[in-house]
């Protein structure tokens, strides 16, 4: 059994205000597995007075010292490889194999990435005998979600570091373990005092106050639509600054000229993925009515090779979900869509065979999907895919972008002027043409519901920046 039961303050483990504790579930065994402390206010209050204590100094360090720091957190992170993957397939149920490769190595390459973007940054700029500062928002709180762990921790902690802004981290309570490590490879990095602070528990006790709390000047989120909603209208209180990484409808679209046994990897990998539970999911497949058949097939023939079971069994791509809540939300969309009339192409609700303990679900397909339907509209988070059919490419974009979110979009095609058009007109903050990868300092974030602001980058690094103008400083 594993045990944090103090919280991380003013770069000490400190007992926390009260006795409480969560318990931490294994979702493949269904099995607690840790232990973490339940914070509140009080917890609160000390971690953003130590970040408050030192936010100035932080703030004025050079910039090579942040670098060096970015640079010694990486390092340290490195030497933790096997606890931080074994430690995310417990609490996320992730099998061995993703957790490292999408989730340890997300969050190495983002402190890595924040380090090398400090070389070019420019934090001053002089026009005429002005000079234009950028410098640290001051103290930022930030609430991370279960999803990825390491990868949304490590983005939103190494712009905030590369800005120069001390931090109060709360973490999902259903993945507190990694943010722990987390704590103790800064420790072990030699992060000053106070630059950074961790505080467990639930939303209600220690993500509100640290949303309303005065001396915290900027809250950055990933996760849901509705708790965005309510850190803004809190942030709002005494106008905090807000960046928001929220949900996602993302859309796939496959063209006409698409080798069809590329287009039905690629959406089968988009929607499985972390067990579905990604934000930029392409749970919407567009295809042209006249190779629906065909490409059915195709999907069939990808879906059914995908390996469903034990994290830390061979072979395995999908795990579990995170929780008994995610399961039976995954179930009851499953059962809304043929409700409503969808045809349940592949899947379907209930366990997969010979999986009765945790919470593993079956990849499902829909087809005859209309863009109406609730499973077309609402972000499952879950691997379930909806396939829609489009006369032409202007009814495609039109459907791809019929959706309160923005957050991603997939064009797989051969024509590249089609797909340049296309990737142009899907209102959305990240598209990928052909499953195209991508330097890690582009900018990520979301149109619409699906957020504000951006990370990644440079552009992760200004979310934690204000501007000053000094006139007549070079007089």
């Amino acid at each position: 059994m594993i045990k944090y039961t103090q919280q991380f303050i003013n770069g000490e483990w400190t007992d926390s205000a009260n006795n409480k504790t969560i318990e931490v579930i294994n979702p493949a065994t269904e099995e607690v597995f840790a232990t973490v402390a339940a914070g509140n206010s009080e917890d609160v209050d000390k971690a953003v007075a130590a970040a408050h204590s030192v936010y100035l100094k932080f703030r004025n360090t050079p910039v090579k010292e942040r670098r060096e720091m970015l640079e010694r957190i990486a390092d340290e992170y490195e030497k933790r490889k096997d606890d931080l993957i074994e430690t995310i397939t417990n609490e996320l149920g992730s099998p061995l194999s993703v957790s490292e490769n999408s989730h340890y190595n997300a969050g190495l390459n983002h402190f890595r990435t924040a380090a090398e973007t400090l070389d070019t940054f420019e934090f001053e700029e002089q026009r005429d005998d002005a000079l234009i500062v950028k410098e640290s928002i001051g103290v930022a709180g930030l609430i991370t979600p279960w999803n990825f762990p390491t990868n949304q921790t490590a983005l939103k902690l190494s712009a905030a570091f590369a800005a120069g802004s001390p931090v109060v981290l709360k973490p999902s309570e259903e993945t507190p373990v990694t943010a722990c490590i987390l704590a103790e490879i800064f420790q072990a990095a030699g992060v000053p005092k106070g630059v950074f602070n961790l505080v467990n528990g639930d939303g209600d006790n220690v993500g509100t106050p640290l949303s309303e709390h005065p001396d915290v000047r900027m809250m950055s989120f990933t996760g849901s639509g509705r708790a965005g909603k309510s850190i803004m209208e809190k942030a709002a209180a005494d106008f905090k600054k807000v960046a928001l990484e929220l949900g996602g409808k993302s859309p796939l679209i496959v063209l006409d000229d698409a080798d069809l046994d590329d287009a039905a990897a690629s959406a089968v990998n988009r929607v499985v993925r972390n067990t579905g539970q990604v934000c930029t999911a392409g749970t919407r497949t567009l295809v042209p009515a006249e190779l629906k058949d065909k490409f059915l097939k195709k999907l069939k023939e990808k879906i059914s090779t995908v390996n469903v079971g034990d994290p830390r069994a061979e072979g395995i791509e999908v795990g579990p979900l995170i929780s008994k809540k995610q399961f039976d939300r995954v179930q009851s969309y499953i059962q809304k869509g043929q409700e409503e009339g969808a045809t349940l192409y592949h899947g379907g609700t209930g366990k997969p065979e010979g999986l009765d303990t945790g919470y593993f679900v079956k990849p499902t397909i829909f087809t005859d999907v209309d863009n109406s339907m609730t499973i077309a509209q609402e972000e499952i988070f879950g691997p379930v895919m909806s396939v829609i059919t489009y006369n032409d490419l202007d009814e495609a974009i039109r459907i791809a972008n019929d959706t309160v979110y923005g957050l991603a979009g997939y064009v797989v095609g051969k024509n590249k002027e089609k797909l340049q058009y296309v990737a142009r007109s899907i209102e959305a903050g990240t598209i990928s043409i052909n499953d195209c990868g991508g330097p890690s300092n582009l900018p990520f974030g979301g149109y619409k519901q699906s957020g504000i602001g951006r990370e990644w980058g440079d552009y992760g690094i200004e979310e934690f920046l204000e501007v000053k103008s000094i006139k007549g400083y070079f007089s």
